[in-house]
């Protein structure tokens, strides 16, 4: 845990609890929204494209409830320099 939090540049115990709290209901809240919105774009799951497709959706998703939630929680600061981290693995910003 605590080369966890020399990593991320945390604090406290405190902290940490709170991010993966974050974490968690942005994982699942992420995967709530993306399967009726797959369906609402008639992207069902008989369709050979249907996986790769909703990841593609769940990605952008992820990202903006990340940062809400961590928002809700006093961690906007730090889920924002984890989206932009991210972001600059998959070569979308510089």
């Amino acid at each position: 845990m605590n080369k966890l939090k020399e990593r991320w540049g945390i604090k406290s115990n405190r902290q940490l609890i709170i991010i993966f709290i974050v974490f968690g209901i942005t994982g699942t809240l992420a995967l709530q929204i993306a399967k009726p919105l797959t369906l609402l774009l008639g992207i069902s799951p008989d369709y050979w494209l249907f996986w790769p497709l909703r990841i593609l959706i769940l990605i952008p998703i992820y990202q903006l409830i990340l940062i809400a939630i961590g928002w809700i929680f006093g961690e906007f600061d730090f889920f924002k320099n984890f989206v932009k981290k991210m972001f600059r693995r998959f070569s979308f910003s510089k």
